[in-house]
This record gives C-alpha cells, structure tokens and sequence, in this order.
C-alpha cells in the first residue's frame, strides 16, 4: 500500500483516487479551494464498495507532505503553485497537457524549447518528475482497467529523467490496469502530448509505440 497525494481534484484527479483506492492506497486529495469544498466528492468516493483503501481531503500542502508518491493534475498555468519543499525527493507524477486557451501563452512551450513536464520539473528540481496519465479520458482511467496479459489492453506511456521513478509509475500503471511504454527522458514526453496520434487515441501496447513513432512537433506539422 502507497500513500498517494494528489492535487487537483477535478476529472482525472477524482479518476486516478478511485483506481487508486480501488486498488489498496490512500489518497490525500487536494484542490485549490480547500478542503472543506471536498467533503462530497470524498464521501462518494469513500463509499464505493470497491474501494480498499482511503481518502481524505486535505490541503496542497498537506498532501503534498504526507505522500509518498505525488500527482499533479491542474491547469498548467498554476504549476508554479505545486509546494516544493514536501515534494523534495519524492516522485511526482505530472498528467498536464498545454492548452494557451486555457493556460495563456508560454513562449518556450509554443516554440517546444521544453515540455510542460520539463517546466514542472524545473519548478520541482528535488522531485523525480514523471509524465504519465495525460492522453488519457478520465472516465477511461476507471472503465478501461484490464488484467495483465488480456488481449487489447489498453497502455499508456511514462517519461521521466530518472529510470527508477520511470520504473516505479509504470508497476503503478500495470497494477490499476494498464499496459506501458516506456518513452526515456522527459523530453520525451511531446510525443503523447495533445494534437499527436497517441493523443486520446485507444491503443494497445503496439499501436501505443506506432502512434509514438508517428508523432510530429507542431512545427513540423
């Protein structure tokens, strides 16, 4: 069992905290507005008869602190936000995707100096980044669960600088229920990122490697 921390309470956040106490963890769930706003969706996911494990509320800080490993899952415009001293040394999954409609303009991610992954790490520089979870529909992290070895699984990919986090989210991925692709280094992580083939695409480990294969930067394109 794994004490996870995850800030950001919205679609994929509340997905990841139902396969992840589905699965035997505890949670310690955050949002921006506090934790007072969180008492329903806690109940509600406390009372699945599925779930093994816990969750409870908390603030970004708290969870931050009392995890052992970290989710991200905001806005990529409030990143900078993430606490960084309680998240020194842990690993910290990122599942963000760049949206300037949303997140407003970031010049060094609109001429692909770096990835959103590469700026959170950056803002984190303790923590072992890992990018996962990000081309992905939130209702699918919950339905499209199989066991190892069933035909079709549906895989997902990780990137990240260190191959021990890498390792480590991608045993977390197969155990709720999906196949992995291991990508290598952060910058690694654009070829998942939105507007390319991987992109909300349902694939197997094969197609997941094609799909990777046949990512263009946005320059390119």
């Amino acid at each position: 069992m794994t004490t996870f921390g995850i800030i950001g309470a919205g679609h994929i956040g509340s997905a990841l905290t139902q396969v992840l106490t589905d699965a035997g963890h505890d949670v310690l769930l955050a949002n921006s507005r506090g934790p007072e706003t969180l008492t329903a969706l806690v109940g509600e996911l406390s009372a699945r008869e599925t779930a093994r494990g816990s969750v409870r509320a908390a603030t970004a800080a708290e969870a931050a602190g009392g995890a052992e490993v970290a989710v991200v899952t905001i806005p990529l415009k409030s990143y900078r936000d993430v606490p960084v001293e309680p998240l020194a040394g842990k690993v910290v999954i990122d599942t963000n995707n760049y949206y300037p409609q949303r997140d407003g303009q970031f010049p060094e991610l609109d001429d692909e100096r770096t990835t959103t992954a590469e700026l959170l790490q950056q803002h984190l520089l303790g923590s072992r980044v890992v990018k996962a979870f990000n081309h992905i529909g939130a209702q699918q992290i919950v339905d499209q669960r199989t066991a190892p070895g069933t035909p079709g699984r549906r895989a997902l990919v990780v990137a990240g600088d260190d191959a021990a986090a890498r390792a480590q989210v991608a045993a977390l991925i197969d155990g709720i229920g999906f196949d992995v692709l291991d990508l290598g280094p952060l910058a690694e992580g654009w070829r998942a990122q939105r507007d390319t083939p991987a992109y909300g695409a349902e694939l197997d480990l094969t197609g997941l490697r094609e799909a990777v294969s046949q990512a263009r930067r946005y320059r390119d394109m």
